[in-house]
């Protein structure tokens, strides 16, 4: 049973009469709570929310600018975090301790940051401490659980962004002669490929077999990867870029550095979100663009730029699935329960893991 069948099985459950009541209704509510709580409360909403809970959003933002703008608000007691588990414990750790962060529903996880657990990380770090002694550097991708960024700040590292980790990378390897990139294989492999390491040099550590797949010599290898992938971007794949070559030659093709390295390899640009969504806006009227990367924020950005021709990489990607847990019953629920003192679903990092982990945090920002 992994974090989230866990949270599944232990959270409190919707009640029934949020699931009868009307999109209007629903959304009177919302109104009518952030109105009379005003500054008191703070709603962060991540890219890939459904537009129906989008559209309450304070501000849109990815997980870390989200995180470090409810810490911004100094009249806010509450933040409802509409994203997913990992952000709102970031959210938690770069707050103060009187204000609170709550997730409308504790179901919504992130099977990426699901795939390396403290207990995994542990044994890994040993075993590879054995075979390559004091010489690795530990990087988290923000994407990862507080237990996991707690653990790299313990061990002299730091997190990043899909933004800032070519960056990162450089840092840690002037500390270090290797690092050990978590949880995603493919964010690690594109950047470190771009700063000019040979993919013979990059590693892939298995949790599940506790093995380290490599094909040089150990001493060789610069770049040890974690075996784990957003479960949204590995879907986008080389036949897709080959049909949008043949049935559109002209089309530019931007993806997310969470796709594979054969996909970012044939697109002709690779970025963060905010990277995407900013080439996006600043391209002519009358340019074609392919995007590889979640299907709410993809089908915004066509309603919102309708003098471009845009379409989905993957015609038939559907939305993060947990992500897509936040839904209006949810927010609503959260957000009265809130307004009555009765809160739910509170997240509350323990002390100890939120320290280490601001560590990790603090070295990244510090570098920004």
């Amino acid at each position: 049973m992994n974090l989230f069948e866990k949270m599944e099985n232990s959270s409190p459950t919707l009640p029934e009469r949020y699931k009868n009541r009307s999109k209007e209704e629903l959304e009177t509510i919302i109104r009518r709570v952030k109105k009379t709580m005003g500054a008191q409360l703070f709603l962060p909403g991540h890219h890939y929310q459904k537009d129906e809970v989008i559209q309450f959003a304070d501000v849109r933002g990815d997980s870390l600018k989200l995180a470090q703008l409810s810490a911004s608000q100094h009249e806010a007691e509450a933040i409802v975090f509409c994203g997913v588990h990992f952000m709102a414990e970031t959210a938690d750790i770069l707050t103060r301790e009187d204000q609170h962060v709550y997730l409308p529903d504790m179901r919504a996880g992130c099977s990426m940051a699901d795939m390396a657990n403290l207990t995994q990380t542990e044994k890994a770090w040993k075993k590879l401490m054995g075979i390559f002694n004091n010489t690795i550097l530990p990087l988290t991708y923000v994407n990862s659980t507080a237990a996991i960024k707690a653990f790299v700040g313990k061990h002299g590292g730091a997190t990043v962004t899909s933004s800032n980790a070519a960056g990162m990378i450089e840092w840690a390897l002037s500390q270090k002669e290797r690092i050990m990139f978590l949880p995603d294989q493919h964010l690690g492999r594109n950047t470190a490929y771009d700063l000019g390491i040979p993919l013979e040099q990059m590693a892939v550590w298995d949790p599940i077999q506790e093995e380290l797949l490599h094909e040089v010599p150990v001493e060789e290898v610069k770049v040890i990867l974690w075996k784990g992938h957003c479960s949204v971007h590995e879907n986008f794949t080389v036949p897709n870029v080959e049909q949008v070559r043949k049935d559109y030659p002209n089309m530019n093709i931007i993806v997310h550095p969470e796709c594979s390295r054969e996909v970012v390899a044939l697109s002709d640009y690779a970025g963060s979100t905010n990277y995407i969504i900013n080439q996006i806006e600043n391209a002519p009227p009358g340019s074609a663009w392919a995007i590889g990367t979640e299907m709410n924020l993809v089908n915004r950005i066509i309603h919102e730029h309708p003098e471009q021709h845009i379409i989905s990489l993957n015609p038939r990607m559907c939305p993060c699935l947990t992500m897509n847990r936040i839904d209006l019953p949810h927010l609503v629920w959260s957000l009265e329960t809130l307004a009555e003192g009765k809160p739910q679903n509170l997240i509350k990092v323990d002390p100890e893991i939120a320290a280490d982990a601001k560590k990790a945090l603090e070295r990244m920002l510090a570098r920004a």
